[in-house]
Order: C-alpha cells, then structure tokens, then sequence
C-alpha cells in the first residue's frame, strides 16, 4: 500500500468525547491492520449553520479540536473540509470519491448514524456499500452509551451550560479544555494578592455556567492548579465574559502567551459580593478547595 494512504475517520468531533474516541480507536485498528496512516475528515464550519439556519456554540475550538484529535487518537492528518453550499448540495456518491481521489482514503471510519451528502442522503449503509464496490474496508461503529444516556457533543453541551462540569468530564472522557491567550485585565486581583490571568472567551465556543470551576493550567511547559472564575465579574462592575484562572504556586508575568486550561469541576455559581475582602475570602477558600481537588495540600 503507497505511503500516502490514509485509513478516515468521518465526523465533525466537538469535544472529542468518548464516542469519537470510538471513532478513533477503530481508525488506528484499521490503519494497523491495513499499514496505513490515521485521519480525520471534518468541517470548518458546523452543518447545522446551512443545513438547520442555526449554529449551535462549538465545544472546542478548531485548534482545540485537533489538539484533542491528535492527543487521544493520534490523528496523523486532519482534512478540514468547509461545509458551504456546494457541500452540503453535493450528492453522496461525489464525496465519497472525493475522498478516494483528492485525499487518499484506503478506507473509513464513522458513526451507525452519520450522514452525508445532500440532503443527508448519504449513511452508513449506503458508505458500506460503495466501500466494498471501491474494495476498501469500512467499519461502522455504534453509538456510545454511559449512564443510560447517548455520548453526544449536543447533551454535553447542556451539561456544560449547566455547570455539571464532573458530569461533562465522564461523557468526555477527558477535562474539557480551553486554550487562549493571556490579555491584559483591571489587574483588580493583585491587588487581593489574587493575580489573575485574563483569557477572552474564543468567538462561537460555548461559555460555561458563570461560576468558579477547580482548573489545571499549562503555561510554559508547566502544570499549576488553578482557580478559575466563568462570567462578567459584577462585584467589580464588569461587563463582559471572561476566563481568569488564578494559578497556584505561579509567579511571573505572561501577558502574551498563551495558557492551556483544563476545567474539572464546578465550585460555586459566580455572585455579587458585598465587599472586595469578602471576595478575597471567598477566592481564597475556593482556592484551598481546588488544592484539595487536585491532592495538593
């Protein structure tokens, strides 16, 4: 088999969860077996933006994505394919051959429910069945269930939304991640003895329910516990949404670059307090909390 032979898994994977992770861990067995590398085919933009009218907020970030992709897969290539209007009116049996011909496809991955196409004619029956015409394996996998619920991006999001972070975390199978950079903030918490790093909410990723969440962070190669606020900050008066991470044990200044975040659990809803000091109390103690979370006393 050439070298430049890739074994696809198909789908758009917000979030990477256990379901995808599926997906993945059958497109390395195939590529394995059949001496090929691992990919991914997904979309830049969401199908229901064309398909529905709506866009439902991302999980990840397209960088995040295929970070993830790449860290619990071991994705070798991820094809980005936009989902425009040509797309979403191409007939089934067109995509499929544009995955043989423009991207190498020795063979396939994807969902008992995927569909695609236009008008998602396309399934996974039919992508079996052009498979074995073309004499290319095609492995299809079932739908994940945990707790009695169906793995979806769509269910995680409302847990998200929810602040049922833990909960999150087990359908995901991993934290949920938020990578971004460091932006100059009111600089309000050096002066608590609370610096915080201030991160801008990436554009189309779904924001958290406000609160306070037990976080690890990753700047500079290095892993710090970090005690994070979700919201706009009203008892300093603020008016957007943004992630600040406090991180524990760190010193320095990283204005500029960029921070990788995990999210674990959720501590407390975001509220307005009376006062600053009793703000700084009340950090200070989610702050022992998320040291006890993470077993560092």
């Amino acid at each position: 088999m050439r070298e430049d032979k890739t074994i696809y898994a198909l789908g758009f994977f917000d979030g990477v969860h256990l379901g995808h992770q599926a997906l993945l861990a059958a497109c390395k067995d195939l590529a394995a077996e059949t001496g090929a590398k691992t990919g991914v085919v997904t979309f830049s933009a969401h199908p229901d933006t064309l398909v529905l009218g709506k866009t439902p907020p991302f999980i990840n970030s397209p960088q995040d994505r295929q970070l993830l992709l790449q860290q619990l897969g071991g994705v070798e290539q991820v094809v980005t394919l936009p989902f425009d209007r040509e797309m979403m009116n191409m007939p089934w049996q067109d995509f499929f051959r544009m995955l043989l011909t423009d991207y190498g496809a020795a063979g396939l991955v994807c969902g008992e429910d995927f569909t695609f196409g236009r008008r998602g004619e396309g399934n996974a029956t039919l992508l079996q069945e052009a498979s074995a015409k073309a004499r290319i394996p095609c492995r299809v996998v079932k739908q994940r269930v945990y707790d009695g619920v169906v793995i979806s991006s769509t269910h995680i999001r409302s847990l998200l939304e929810a602040g049922e972070m833990e909960k999150a975390v087990e359908f995901l199978g991993h934290p949920h991640v938020l990578t971004g950079q460091v932006i100059p903030g009111r600089q309000l918490g050096r002066t608590l003895g609370i610096p915080t790093a201030n991160l801008a909410l990436p554009q189309g990723v779904i924001c958290p329910r406000y609160g306070v969440y037990a976080c690890k962070a990753k700047v500079r190669g290095q892993w710090y516990p970090a005690v994070t606020n979700v919201g706009c900050r009203p008892t300093v008066g603020g008016k957007t949404v943004t992630v600040e991470p406090w991180l524990l044990g760190f010193e320095g200044d990283i204005y500029g670059e960029t921070l990788y975040l995990e999210f674990y659990k959720f501590l407390r809803p975001e509220k307005k307090f009376p006062s600053l000091e009793a703000l700084q109390e009340e950090i200070l103690k989610n702050a022992r909390q998320t040291r006890e979370f993470f077993g560092k006393k």
